[in-house]
């Protein structure tokens, strides 16, 4: 091989080698340093609080309505709040069918994206919360939230979501994504938002495309594009019950994966560098670590198939994918992977979930409308060890009481 050629293939391995773990490393310690030294706005509590209208898309939950409708009328949010259920199926509009609460039905499922459009379109309040039926609410969540809209550049603040297995891989992924959402907060705005908890303005929404998969990300883009800032707000967490089975977790993320992917292509003019303050999260935080980076890991195996003949770098790389492959499999089959291998595990689960995730966009595979697990009631959530204090005295929550 001429100096030529072995300097251009080593070029173009680097370049793999970057892309590869762009997403997973280089995009994490890039947005720490860039936060380094930054402090997260924490705003006091308003002298008014806004008025909260409280949304709930929910199929298929009757088993758990009942415990998240408990959960939201016995808050201590001290402003006035109404409560709406979009309910696509009669035993679960059956079942949230109590005072205070509106319940808004079709008699026909017609996907998220839908259900948020008119439930938006049925509130009354400057403020809405989206939240879901199986997410079980922090005591002191909707104060967490709301208190951000004091700030009139704010225009939707993002809760943290956990998972009832904080030891586990899904809880080790929830606590990654979360510090990058903080640090990406605490320079000015994030992209990641979760449909668990995500309050934002009503005069900043623009009805979402009935067709995508990611309602919760699309709405976000909207209001970054609008000027808004999206912030992170840690104290406004929910709990969720971790997947019963990674098959059901591939699923999910897979199907995420693609409408992101749908999502980034109908909006790349998003992508244009300088055409956002978080168009560089769109590109790590999305695009190369849901696509370019896993795609850039499988040629960078396929390369070192042939050159682990004469590479002693080729054959470790090689048997350290193969450890990463059996942890992930291990996760597969429901087990949880020993001491550090767990963060291994997650990193190549989530390798092959993205490549799952670009063949169904490459396949039009990416549904507005998906099956739904079975639910179980929730278990109350712990108190968080930075939780919010209580109010001083006494608070009322006021519910509308429409029928």
């Amino acid at each position: 091989m001429t100096g030529a050629r072995a300097f251009g293939k080593g070029v173009a391995i680097a370049a793999l080698g970057a892309t590869a773990v762009y997403g997973h490393v280089l995009y994490p310690a890039y947005i720490g340093h860039r936060s380094r030294g930054l402090t997260p706005s924490q705003p006091e509590d308003p002298e008014i609080w806004p008025g909260l209208s409280v949304v709930v898309s929910a199929y298929r939950e009757a088993a758990v309505i009942g415990a998240k409708l408990d959960e939201l009328i016995g808050t201590d949010y001290p402003g006035q709040m109404e409560i709406i259920v979009v309910a696509d199926d009669a035993e679960t509009a059956a079942a949230a069918r109590r005072p205070g609460v509106r319940v808004l039905s079709s008699g026909e499922r017609l996907g998220k994206a839908r259900a948020v459009n008119r439930g938006v379109a049925a509130a009354s309040n400057d403020v809405v919360v989206l939240t879901d039926a199986n997410a079980v609410l922090a005591p002191h969540a909707l104060r967490a939230a709301a208190r951000h809209f004091a700030d009139e550049t704010v225009g939707a603040v993002a809760g943290e979501k956990q998972v009832d297995d904080p030891a586990g891989a899904q809880g080790f992924y929830w606590k990654f994504e979360s510090w990058l959402k903080q640090c990406e907060s605490a320079t000015g705005a994030t992209i990641g938002v979760v449909g668990e908890m995500l309050a934002f303005r009503r005069k900043a929404f623009r009805p979402l495309p009935g067709d995508t998969a990611v309602d919760d990300a699309w709405l976000a883009l909207d209001i970054l594009e609008s000027g808004l800032r999206v912030v992170y707000e840690p104290e406004a967490y929910s709990i969720e019950t971790s997947a019963p089975d990674y098959s059901a977790e591939w699923e999910r993320r897979t199907r995420i994966v693609a409408g992101n992917l749908d999502m980034l292509w109908r909006r790349r003019s998003a992508l244009v560098p300088g055409a956002l303050p978080v168009t560089s999260q769109l590109w790590g935080h999305r695009l190369v670590r849901s696509s370019f980076g896993p795609m850039a890991h499988v040629a960078l195996v396929a390369l070192s198939v042939p050159a682990a003949r004469h590479s002693w770098a080729a054959r470790v790389f090689l048997v350290g994918n193969a450890a990463g492959a059996a942890s992930a499999g291990v996760l597969m089959k429901g087990g949880t992977p020993p001491g550090p291998s767990r963060l291994v595990a997650q990193v190549f689960f989530l390798q092959a979930v993205a490549l799952g995730g670009v063949r169904r966009f490459l396949a039009h595979d990416r549904p507005a409308v998906w099956p739904k697990p079975e639910r179980q009631a929730p278990a109350a959530p712990e108190a968080s060890p930075t939780q919010l204090p209580a109010a001083a005295g006494p608070a009322t929550t006021q519910t509308s009481r429409a029928s």
